[in-house]
């Protein structure tokens, strides 16, 4: 009985692999059935491995080769430029930011103590641009209300400036990178119309790799001027906030010193 249900068994198992029989007719000729079988299973594991394996940025390094790596690499070349500037901008204000607010009240504490030089000495040791146009103002506490108010001003447009430092760059960069990537699409087009020339014909075969070229190098140059993009109105937002507190500052710092001249 356990003879006859291996028997039955075989043949499901024959019936089962009928359509590739005559592949495993042809293996059979160069070694056993089950060795082959095992052979087959491994190479497929193997190329599953390998497409798993194919990550992020892989697929990435790939598509950069295709688009022609030594047009891409100018576009490679920009982006890391960008953000260079932008980690360099964002880093220096990011420093330059207090707590504005606390800072002038401790100002108008020295002065209303009479301890002008207190009051200046807490502006030298606090960094960012508040306290140097604070400082600024404080130099010329003795004179009038409007050469103190010019000091002021004038200071407060110099760190504006230092403020906005680089941001031509990044703009410059932002704009670059999508000219790069049309550039490379009438590269990528007139490879493919020398082809057809070459070829003496239109099919697809003979466009797809130049317009492959041209699409990849538009892709790749977009998506860079995008991310700069995002960096550049990040720094925009903290300039705004900087600016921002540098005016307050100023017009509180005006007030104390009205008074600090008043209770004389």
């Amino acid at each position: 009985m356990l003879v006859l249900m291996m028997v039955c068994t075989a043949i499901c198992s024959a019936q089962s692999v009928a359509p590739v029989a005559d592949s495993a007719a042809v293996v059979a000729q160069a070694a056993d059935t089950n060795v082959a079988v095992d052979s087959l299973d491994l190479a497929m594991a193997a190329a599953a491995a390998d497409g798993e394996s194919m990550g992020f940025h892989q697929v990435l390094k790939m598509k950069f080769i295709e688009g022609n790596a030594g047009f891409m690499s100018l576009v490679a070349l920009v982006l890391v430029l960008g953000l260079a500037f932008c980690i360099e901008r964002i880093i220096y204000l990011s420093l330059s930011e207090i707590n504005a607010k606390r800072l002038v009240k401790d100002i108008e504490d020295r002065l209303m103590s009479n301890d002008v030089e207190g009051a200046k000495t807490l502006c030298r040791d606090t960094r960012g641009p508040v306290a140097s146009i604070c400082y600024q103002g404080l130099l010329r506490i003795n004179e009038s209300m409007e050469n103190i108010e010019r000091s002021i001003v004038s200071y407060g447009a110099v760190q504006s400036a230092n403020l906005e430092k680089g941001c031509s760059w990044i703009t410059l960069f932002i704009a670059m990178a999508p000219s790069l990537g049309f550039l490379g699409t009438v590269i990528g087009m007139v490879m493919a119309f020398d082809q057809i020339q070459t070829a003496g014909d239109i099919s697809p075969t003979i466009v797809a790799s130049g317009m492959k070229v041209a699409l990849i190098t538009t892709i790749f140059g977009i998506i860079v001027a995008l991310i700069l993009q995002l960096f550049y109105n990040y720094i925009l937002t903290k300039i705004e906030h900087l600016t921002s507190q540098m005016e307050e500052s100023a017009i509180t710092l005006l007030d104390t010193v009205m008074k600090y001249k008043l209770t004389r």
